[in-house]
């Protein structure tokens, strides 16, 4: 046997503060037989009791006595086995009534035991700060019960009449206290896996957390060793241990003391974050996770809006049930108020924690009015950033001049003046040059951009790929049908798919971009700007087919061989034939941009500027009064307060509605309209090659005669032959492609969106072959 050298030493400190300083004692069964104490055989039954109050002093605070020892299976140095708490053996021949007695009481010294070593174990660093507080309350328990030891030794010292029943009497209330103690340690333990075997931490959870800590220069070896249960974690296991004891006064009043002290750093986190937007969570124990990887400067790169969806996130398992229910309203009072606060609009001097107008506890009855003031107050303070200090409304009023050609003249007069440059092809077109004459257009007198303060903005981009192609990538890949467009991944101006199977002119390339400032991007981001460029590129396909069109109507009323009137009757009707298709393509785009324009984005612009004008005159009405209204309340019982992220899905949804009514969302849509659009501009192209070929065929303007010169006149058959074939192949395509778009419209409109009834009835002008004026195009 080693020898027994019961000596206390100083152990080094460790990152527990509360974790004890002394080392171990050597267990009882290690000591020389010339220690052991002479056994109860030999002992009267008064004799036997007074031994064994001595023992149980030393028992109850965790040491091994004379009679009573540890059990055989505990180890000391082993930490989950000093966890779970020693098991005590009393030595045989003690009297039955005694031994029922300190079995009794045991188990409080097992509690104990087992707390100590809890607290010494929580209290280490990444524990997080619930931890410690929870600690520091139990702590502050345990020293109460060390005091009740203290009286019972004084008890046994000094008063001849106390026995084991009289000290048992004493324990009972501390027993209970320390068994909700114990209770509470073991569940926090098994959540850690610190009492049973260990669990694997979430995969994704775990990647981000490593990624995190090497941004910071930090050790992420730590965060993969074990499972923390820290945080909201540990008050959600108080407070459904604190419903299963509600009935029981003694046990709600321990563990109502509990809650309210570990939840005071877990309060002062979440006060930090509802009143200035900061996350104070060293830990991550907070139910908001913050990636302080993503900056606000992203959003001027990125496509997937990071800053506001991915920034400040909800940890979900570890939000306390307090929470549960205004968890989202936490989430965004916290986002509402960073985004203020970046901008210099949050004083973020003050602090919360001296605060006494906050509550600092679960308990406290203004805790869920803290929420949602804190709530009402960040959606003010950004809607009136937005609206008022950045001018949003006026600067969604510059985006629509811009992108959907509202007012355009001098979009007109800007493309009157870059056609050479954009008839090249989209990698040969010089945009530099092309964004010098949009300045000069857009500083031209009397413009309406003119007098647009936001015009330096607005800066020519040329794509790499065609609308179409890039929609259908976009449709095929992403699921465009059935969202409205989701575009986070792809880009019409610096798309990387490799363009179209052709090249394509700087017309089919040309598109706008918007600098948009910070915090304004959150509304405007990259992603819902890809919107209003896929808008803006449709309209301008439409535009732009239909100068090829009136183009094409000019050549056929000024040129010499379509205003000859022939004395070929196949001529005259030939012509009559392609005047009449040519009038037919114009009724169709014509009608087509006014549906996109006229009935489909007005109207929804409209709907969507009455939503942000609401937002603007509730937000100005609550200016002018003494605070924020409450969450979903009124001020002076006329306007309803609206939310940043309701105004930010109007604007999604208004976008989405336009995409969609437009029909570039649907791929089976794009298709086809994308086959009309292309005959009709092929038709317009081949326009002069047509008075060419007409001058040719023209018995009249060739200078036939039928006077024998039969080989003339032959030829001259073949050419009017060759143009008839033409015509017809394009009036087939036409009227084919056309029916079945018009037979996909209605068939939508029965299914899914109504509003594609009057485009129906508008394209069935052209497809009748309605030869009349057309509507009047928007802008």
């Amino acid at each position: 046997m080693l020898d027994w050298q019961p000596e206390a030493s100083l152990i080094p400190h460790t990152t527990a503060p509360l974790a004890r300083r002394i080392c171990l004692p050597p267990n009882a069964v290690t000591a020389p037989k010339s220690l052991l104490p002479a056994t109860f055989s030999g002992l009267t039954i008064h004799e036997q009791e007074s031994a064994i109050i001595d023992d149980m002093l030393f028992v109850f605070m965790g040491l091994e006595g004379q009679y009573i020892r540890f059990s055989d299976d505990y180890r000391a140095h082993d930490e989950k086995s000093r966890l779970a708490g020693p098991k005590f053996k009393v030595l045989p021949g003690l009297d039955p009534s005694l031994r029922d007695l300190v079995n009794s009481m045991l188990r409080m010294s097992t509690h104990f035991s087992a707390l100590e070593t809890y607290i010494e174990v929580q209290s280490r660093e990444e524990c997080g700060m619930v931890n410690h507080a929870l600690c520091a309350a139990m702590r502050k328990m345990l020293k109460d019960y060390l005091i009740l030891v203290a009286q019972l030794e004084h008890q046994m010292l000094t008063n001849d009449s106390f026995t084991l029943q009289v000290m048992n009497l004493h324990t009972k209330s501390t027993s209970h206290i320390l068994a909700q103690l114990y209770h509470v340690a073991s569940e926090v333990l098994r959540e850690n896996s610190m009492l049973e075997e260990e669990n694997d931490l979430d995969a994704s959870d775990d990647f981000e957390n490593i990624l995190e800590s090497l941004r910071e220069g930090k050790d992420a070896g730590a965060l993969t060793s074990k499972k923390v249960c820290k945080g909201g974690a540990v008050l959600r296991l108080i407070s459904k241990r604190l419903a299963v004891m509600s009935g029981d006064p003694s046990a709600r009043e321990v563990l109502s003391t509990l809650l309210r002290e570990a939840s005071r750093p877990y309060m002062a986190m979440l006060n930090e974050w509802l009143h200035h937007g900061n996350v104070r969570d060293p830990h991550q124990e907070f139910l908001i996770k913050e990636q302080s990887s993503i900056r606000r400067e992203g959003l001027e790169q990125d496509y997937t809006d990071e800053y506001w969806e991915k920034r400040y996130t909800l940890r979900n398992d570890v939000v306390p049930p307090q929470l549960e229910a205004v968890k989202e309203k936490v989430l965004l009072a916290g986002k509402y108020l960073n985004v203020v606060r970046e901008c210099g609009g949050v004083d973020v001097a003050k602090d919360m924690d001296k605060d006494v107008s906050v509550p600092h506890t679960f308990d406290d009855p203004r805790f869920l009015e803290n929420v949602n003031l804190a709530y009402a107050f960040a959606n003010s303070s950004l809607l009136t950033l937005l609206i008022t200090t950045h001018a949003l409304p006026a600067r969604l009023r510059s985006l629509k001049h811009y992108f959907f050609l509202d007012r355009s003249d001098f979009f007109s007069y800007f493309l009157e003046l870059s056609n050479s440059e954009l008839k090249k092809p989209a990698k040969a077109a010089n945009i530099g040059k092309l964004q010098s004459l949009l300045d000069i257009v857009l500083r031209q007198p009397g413009s309406v951009a003119a007098e647009d303060p936001f015009k330096e903005d607005v800066k020519v981009v040329m794509s790499d790929i065609g609308l179409t192609g890039w929609l259908m990538q976009v449709v095929s890949v992403k699921g465009l049908d059935a969202d409205g467009g989701s575009l986070s991944s792809h880009t019409p101006a610096h798309s990387t798919t490799g363009g179209d199977k052709k090249d394509i002119v700087g017309f089919d390339a040309l598109t706008f971009d918007f600098a948009v400032p910070f915090p304004l991007s959150l509304v405007v981001s990259r992603v819902t700007l890809t919107r209003y460029q896929l808008l803006f590129r449709y309209l301008l396909s439409l535009r732009h087919l239909e100068t090829l069109l009136v183009s094409s109507w000019a050549e056929h009323v000024k040129s010499q061989p379509w205003k000859h009137k022939s004395s070929s009757r196949p001529i005259e009707q030939w012509k009559r034939r392609a005047w009449t298709l040519r009038s037919r393509m114009l009724c169709f785009v014509q009608q087509l941009l006014y549906f996109c324009t006229s009935e489909v984005i007005e109207p929804n612009w409209t709907s969507f500027m009455a939503r942000v004008q609401a937002a603007e005159a509730a937000e100005a009405q609550g200016n002018t009064s003494s605070g924020p209204t409450p969450l979903g309340g009124q001020a002076d019982g006329r306007q309803q307060k609206r939310t940043v992220d309701e105004l930010m899905q109007d604007h999604v949804d208004f976008l989405a509605t336009c995409l969609k009514e437009c029909m570039l969302t649907n791929s089976k849509l794009l298709r086809i309209n994308s086959k009309v659009m292309t005959t009709c501009t092929l038709f317009a192209d081949y326009t002069a090659s047509l008075s060419r070929n007409l001058a040719a065929a023209d018995p009249d303007l060739a200078g036939a005669r039928l006077d024998g010169q039969t080989a003339t006149v032959v030829h001259d058959a073949t050419r009017l032959q060759k143009l008839q074939d033409n015509l017809r192949s394009f009036e087939d395509n036409f009227s084919r492609h056309l029916k079945i778009l018009l037979d996909a419209l209605n068939y939508l409109a029965a299914t899914e969106t109504v509003v594609f009834l009057g485009l129906c009835a508008r394209l069935s002008m052209a497809h009748e072959g309605y030869g009349g004026r057309p509507a009047m195009a928007f802008g």
